[in-house]
């Protein structure tokens, strides 16, 4: 994956102060478990800035179950926020921007497609809720999460999904959510890493699976 900062300074990513400054997702985890991430996946995962960080990579894997299909194109409703194509060997571009009003990140996703226009999915993730962080989606719909660290792999795992009213946060019936969703960063090493989007159903098994590797480099 590529990663670019916008314009806003020259200085590289490591001696960039700012860039290591956030323990937001540290102090989420046990410091052991902090500890066996490599080197390359603490740094992305400790940069606060106010400008945006520019990800490139390509979609080599995806696969859907037929009910995975539909539901990713129900999702549409809430603003598709899960992959809705097949297409392999295209581009993803992924932005992280903080977001200063709510202390979050803004996540934006842009995958593209053999044909038409590219899918663009918007996300925010916030550092509330049940759990200490959470990805909002939109039209009210939240996910909180939990992370975890495997070997040396960096897993965000569903902990339950929500309906923001207001102040209030109203859990969802399990039988109105898709399952459980895992979404891992692997360092690859020489600066690359690769994402995997996993939705996992308890009664209907694997519904949706998308990987993506990427390689960073510094504008």
């Amino acid at each position: 994956m590529t990663s670019a900062r916008l314009p806003g300074s020259h200085a590289s990513f490591l001696a960039h102060s700012k860039f290591l400054d956030d323990r937001r997702f540290r102090a989420l985890l046990p410091d052991e478990d902090w500890g066996r991430l490599p080197l390359a996946t603490w740094r992305r995962f400790s940069m606060r800035d106010g400008d945006s960080v520019v990800y490139v990579g390509v979609i080599d894997e995806v696969s859907f179950s037929d009910l995975g299909w539909w539901l990713a194109q129900a999702a549409r409703l809430i603003g598709g926020p899960l992959p809705t194509g097949r297409d392999i060997g295209v581009p993803m571009i992924v932005t992280v921007t903080e977001d200063a009003r709510s202390g979050g990140q803004t996540w934006t996703r842009i995958c593209a497609r053999r044909n038409g226009f590219p899918q663009v999915i918007h996300s925010a993730k916030r550092f509330e809720g049940p759990t200490g962080l959470e990805e909002y989606v939109g039209f009210g719909v939240s996910m909180a999460l939990r992370i975890a660290v495997v070997g040396e792999v960096l897993e965000f795992r569903s902990a339950g999904y929500g309906l923001q009213i207001g102040r209030l946060w109203l859990p969802l019936p399990k039988w109105l959510t898709p399952g459980d969703l895992t979404v891992t960063h692997r360092d690859l090493g020489e600066g690359a890493f690769r994402f995997t989007l996993d939705v996992t159903h308890p009664r209907y098994g694997a519904l949706i699976h998308q990987s993506a590797t990427f390689r960073e480099a510094v504008s």
